[in-house]
C-alpha cells in the first residue's frame, strides 16, 4: 500500500473517530441540560482532545529523544519542538544519502576498474544482474542487451558450454573452474569463481589465467622432456654398473653397490616423474570393470614381497562389488599407498588393506599401518610434490617424495577423495573413497 493511501486512511479514520465522538458527547450534554448543557459537553470533549493529543505529541517526541537532539528550538512549545526535529532529521536523511550515494559511486567506479571480470547473478536463474567493463571484454558481452539473460549464454557457441552450466548448477563457492576460453577470444583462457554475495545472489569472478597456464604447460613439457632424457643415460650408467663384478675388485664393492642403489632410486624419480607428467596431461581414463577381489590379492602379495616377513599383511573384503575406472592407475595408486605403509612402519608392525562401502553407496579402499604416524602441521601438504616429513626416514626407504602426488592425481582423475588420518606414534590411514557411480557389481 502507498504512503498516500494510507494517509489518506488514517485522516479519514480520524475524522470518523472525532465525528462519533462529538455526536455522543452531544446526545449526552443535549440530554441532561438541553443547549446549555450541550455547549458544557462539547467543551469538555474539545478540551479531552487537545489533551490527549498533546499528551501523544509529548510521547512522540520521548520516543525521538528531543531533549537530547535539541539544543535550541525555533519557537516555543512542543509543536514548534517536533517542527524543529523533523527538519533536522530530514536533513540528516539527505546528508546522509548524499553520503551513501558517493559511496556507491566509488565503489562502482572500483568495481568498474577492476583487472578482473566482476559479476552479479540471479542464483535461481543465473542471469546477469549487473557486470563490470572487464567483464563485457573477458566475455563478449554488451550492455545494456546482455542483462537479466542467464550467463552460461555467453558460451553458447563454446564446445565447454555444458561444462560451464553444470559448474554453475552445483553452486559451490569451493570449486574453481579452470581453463575455460573466452567467448570473445578462444586463446584467452579463464577461471571462474562464485562468492556468496547474498541470500539470492552470486558474485562471479572472472580472471584471465592465460600466462598461468602457459607457465603449466612449460613446466609440464621441462618435467616431461628433461625426465625422458634422462632414461637414456640412466639406462648407460645400469648397464656399465651390471659389469662391474665386486669379485674383481673387492674394494670397490661398496662403492659399486652405492652407485647401483642411488642410479636405481633416481630411475625411480625419473619414471613417477613421467607418471605424474602423463596424469596431468590426460582429462579422462579409460573406463573398465576393475576386478578388487585379484586387485586386492596381487596388493597382498606386493606388499608381503617388500614386507619380507617383517610385517603382519591384513586384507579385509567387506565391500562386495567391484570399481569402475582405469584398473592400471588405480593399481599404481593403491600401490604407492601400500608400499608406503611398509617402508613407513617398523618391524613387527601391522598393515591393515580394508575396502568397504559407505552410506552414501559408494566404496572406501583404506591401507592403515601401526607406524611413526605423521604429525598434525605436515598434513595439509603431505601430498605436494618431493614434500617430506623427514627427509633422512625417506632417503632410508628409497622413497621419491611423489607417490602421494600420484595418488592424489589418480583420484581426481576419478573423481574420487582422498582422506588421510594419522597420529604421531600410533599410525596412518591413507583412505581413496569413491562415488556411489563408480561402483559396480562384483564379477562372479
Amino acid at each position: 500500500m502507498s504512503r498516500s493511501l494510507l494517509l489518506s486512511l488514517a485522516w479519514r479514520q480520524s475524522l470518523i473517530r472525532l465525528l462519533i465522538l462529538f455526536s455522543f458527547s452531544a446526545v449526552v450534554g443535549w440530554s441532561l441540560g438541553g443547549a446549555h448543557g450541550l455547549a458544557w459537553a462539547w467543551a469538555l470533549t474539545t478540551a479531552g482532545v487537545g489533551a490527549r493529543a498533546y499528551w501523544r505529541l509529548y510521547r512522540v517526541l520521548r520516543f525521538l529523544d528531543w531533549r537530547k537532539q535539541l539544543r535550541t528550538v525555533d519557537g516555543q512549545g512542543l509543536w514548534a519542538a517536533l517542527e524543529t526535529l523533523i527538519h533536522r532529521r530530514q536533513t540528516e536523511n539527505r546528508a546522509r544519502t548524499r553520503r551513501l550515494i558517493r559511496i556507491l559511486r566509488a565503489y562502482r567506479q572500483a568495481a568498474t576498474t577492476m583487472p578482473d571480470g566482476a559479476l552479479v547473478l540471479n542464483r535461481r536463474t543465473g542471469d546477469m544482474v549487473w557486470f563490470n567493463k572487464t567483464s563485457r571484454q573477458m566475455l563478449g558481452l554488451r550492455y545494456p542487451q546482455s542483462l537479466e539473460s542467464p550467463f552460461s549464454a555467453a558460451f553458447a557457441n563454446s564446445p565447454d558450454h555444458q561444462r560451464v552450466c553444470d559448474w554453475l548448477a552445483a553452486g559451490s563457492a569451493d570449486d574453481i573452474l579452470m581453463g575455460i576460453p573466452s567467448p570473445a577470444d578462444p586463446l584467452r583462457m579463464l577461471s571462474l569463481r562464485l562468492l556468496s554475495y547474498s541470500h539470492s545472489q552470486w558474485l562471479l569472478v572472472v580472471r584471465d589465467v592465460t600466462k598461468l597456464m602457459r607457465l603449466e604447460q612449460v613446466r609440464r613439457d621441462f618435467v616431461a622432456n628433461v625426465s625422458h632424457e634422462l632414461r637414456t643415460p640412466l639406462t648407460v650408467v645400469h648397464g656399465y654398473l651390471d659389469m662391474m663384478e665386486p669379485e674383481d675388485n673387492p674394494e670397490w664393492a661398496p662403492m659399486v653397490e652405492e652407485m647401483r642403489k642411488q642410479s636405481q632410486r633416481m630411475s625411480q624419480l625419473v619414471e613417477d616423474l613421467l607418471t605424474l607428467s602423463r596424469l596431468e596431461a590426460q582429462e579422462h581414463l579409460p573406463e573398465e570393470q576393475i576386478g578388487m577381489t585379484a586387485l586386492l590379492v596381487t596388493l597382498r602379495r606386493e606388499a608381503e614381497a617388500i614386507s619380507q616377513g617383517r610385517h603382519t599383511i591384513v586384507i579385509e573384503d567387506m565391500a562386495g562389488c567391484d570399481l569402475s575406472g582405469s584398473m592400471k592407475e588405480l593399481h599404481s595408486a593403491f600401490s604407492n599407498l601400500v608400499s608406503n605403509a611398509v617402508r613407513y612402519t617398523g618391524t613387527d608392525g601391522r598393515i591393515s588393506i580394508r575396502f568397504e562401502r559407505t552410506p552414501d553407496g559408494g566404496a572406501r579402499l583404506s591401507v592403515r599401518d601401526s607406524g611413526y604416524g605423521i604429525p598434525l602441521q605436515h598434513l595439509p601438504r603431505i601430498t605436494e610434490r618431493f614434500y617430506r616429513v623427514s627427509t633422512s626416514r625417506s632417503r632410508e626407504s628409497g622413497g621419491t617424495g611423489l607417490g602421494l602426488s600420484i595418488v592424489k592425481h589418480v583420484l581426481n582423475l576419478h573423481q574420487a577423495r582422498f582422506e588421510i588420518e594419522s597420529e604421531v606414534g600410533k599410525g596412518s590411514t591413507f583412505a581413496c573413497v569413491f562415488g556411489p557411480e563408480r561402483v559396480l557389481a562384483r564379477m562372479a
